[in-house]
């Protein structure tokens, strides 16, 4: 029978079927944070159980850390207690970590693939969203509870209902400063943000197989906003170039036996999808959000929604509302939208690659004066001492951004990094919903490229005009 490659995965890690639709499967690499593990920690201790495998588990603090002044400690009491119950806890069991002062420490998703801990063909958890970013190498990853945290460090199993698979071919050449974030607003402005429930979501075609391993990083850790379980790209040479001689992934014969087996994650020809959907993205434009789901984005060139456009018909309380939680009208132009605040980071886009894009794009510029703060948070240690090697630190701070030590930072409300009430962001992150960066914050997702744009000019333009 020919498979996907989810199939695939999930086969290779099944254990056993019941008989109410859940199968346990086998994890192999669980990554923890601070603000999810610790009750999960303690409810081992209450129970009187251990871990069983402690060399699964990789932690870093990155949720509540502080991007700036981190010699003066964590303000936050709540911050504070979570990233010393994680240190604890951690210290206590002998696991892999990645503390505050390491050049390693960064945020989960960008620091599991750039270790090399996170390879192709294993099931990853993590106690976060967007742990789908990893599907980027061909692995089957996707976040859980607290609840799943303890039970996956107690068994290292985990009870799971199989997807549905789900192929989105995308083709065509990648237009110019249209990048991987603005497929996927592209994706899930077309198919909604329920579109791919129940689904794991592949994605295939010419336009995929061109983008670099960061771009597909982006672009899985994008899935879940479109409500699929996971995202998945197959394994080509760019995969095996990306995790040879990573410090973790394997060596010598090693490798090369891995890599027999990596070469073989892909779907097989004529494998059976539940779903199909085909996408051309030669004529497409750069994209932002303009509402308060990711779902409602238009192109960078285009107006907001009219209130009545028929395809929006059994959803125009959900656009009334949007409205006027962002304090936009309907077919106003995306030009004339003024901000507040630039935030370039989160796991979406916060690494190297997304760096050079802002480096090139504000060179020699300015950031406008009614910018009131536009920050750059690097995903990690090992990424802010690349750009500082490369001198993109220098061309930020020049142009009047700030720079800062890696951490979620402001995508979440969770640290030092928030919007204040009714401030209009232009942000690289993942989620717009109401208060995500702050209460009453406004948030436009965009690529960093976009950002970028809107910084220099204070407004948002199309990218492509500079």
């Amino acid at each position: 029978m020919k498979k996907t490659l989810y199939d695939k995965l999930w086969d290779e890690h099944h254990i056993y079927s019941y008989d109410n639709g859940y199968s346990l499967i086998y994890i192999n690499k669980h990554l923890i944070h601070e603000v999810t593990s610790p009750q999960a920690f303690e409810g081992l201790k209450q129970a009187g159980r251990s871990i069983w495998r402690k060399k699964s588990v990789m932690a870093v603090p990155d949720h509540n850390v502080p991007t700036t002044l981190r010699e003066a400690g964590i303000k936050d009491p709540i911050s504070k207690i979570q990233v010393d119950a994680l240190n604890k806890n951690c210290k206590t069991n002998d696991l892999l970590k990645f503390d505050l002062e390491d050049i390693r420490q960064g945020i989960v998703h960008v620091v599991g693939p750039e270790q090399g801990i996170i390879l192709p063909g294993m099931t990853v958890v993590c106690g976060d969203s967007h742990t789908s970013t990893h599907g980027a190498l061909a692995a089957l990853a996707f976040g859980i509870g607290t609840s799943e945290v303890e039970h996956v460090l107690a068994t290292q199993c985990l009870l799971q209902k199989k997807s549905l698979n789900m192929n989105i071919k995308v083709n065509g050449k990648m237009p110019e400063y249209f990048y991987s974030k603005d497929l996927a607003l592209l994706i899930i402005s077309q198919i909604g943000t329920a579109g791919g429930t129940g689904y794991a979501i592949e994605y295939t075609g010419n336009a995929i197989r061109d983008l670099s391993m960061e771009a597909r990083m982006t672009l899985c850790n994008m899935t879940i906003e479109a409500g699929a379980t996971t995202g998945l790209v197959a394994v080509d040479e760019k995969t095996i170039s990306y995790v040879e001689n990573k410090p973790y992934s394997p060596k010598g014969e090693n490798f090369s036996s891995a890599k027999k087996y990596w070469e073989n994650l892909t779907s097989d020809n004529d494998a059976l999808y539940d779903k199909i959907i085909d996408i051309d993205i030669s004529e497409s434009s750069p994209m932002i959000t303009w509402g308060t789901s990711p779902e409602m984005a238009v192109g960078i060139d285009g107006k907001l929604p009219s209130l009545d456009d028929e395809r929006f018909s059994s959803k125009r309380q959900d656009l009334l509302n949007a409205f006027s939680y962002m304090g936009l009208k309907e077919k106003q132009s995306v030009n004339s939208i003024e901000l507040d605040k630039i935030f370039i980071g989160s796991c979406t886009n916060s690494r190297i690659e997304d760096l050079r894009i802002v480096a090139d794009i504000v060179k020699n510029k300015k950031i406008a004066n009614n910018i009131k703060s536009a920050i750059i948070v690097p995903g990690s240690g090992l990424v802010k001492e690349k750009a500082e090697n490369e001198g993109l630190d220098k061309i930020f701070t020049k142009s009047g951004f700030e720079w800062r030590s890696p951490g979620c930072s402001m995508c979440l409300g969770m640290n030092d990094d928030k919007l204040n009430e009714y401030e209009r962001c232009a942000s690289t992150s993942n989620r717009n919903f109401e208060g995500r960066q702050g209460r009453l914050g406004r948030t436009h997702l965009v690529s960093p490229a976009t950002a970028a744009a809107a910084a220099i000019h204070g407004h948002f333009v199309d990218v492509r005009d500079m």
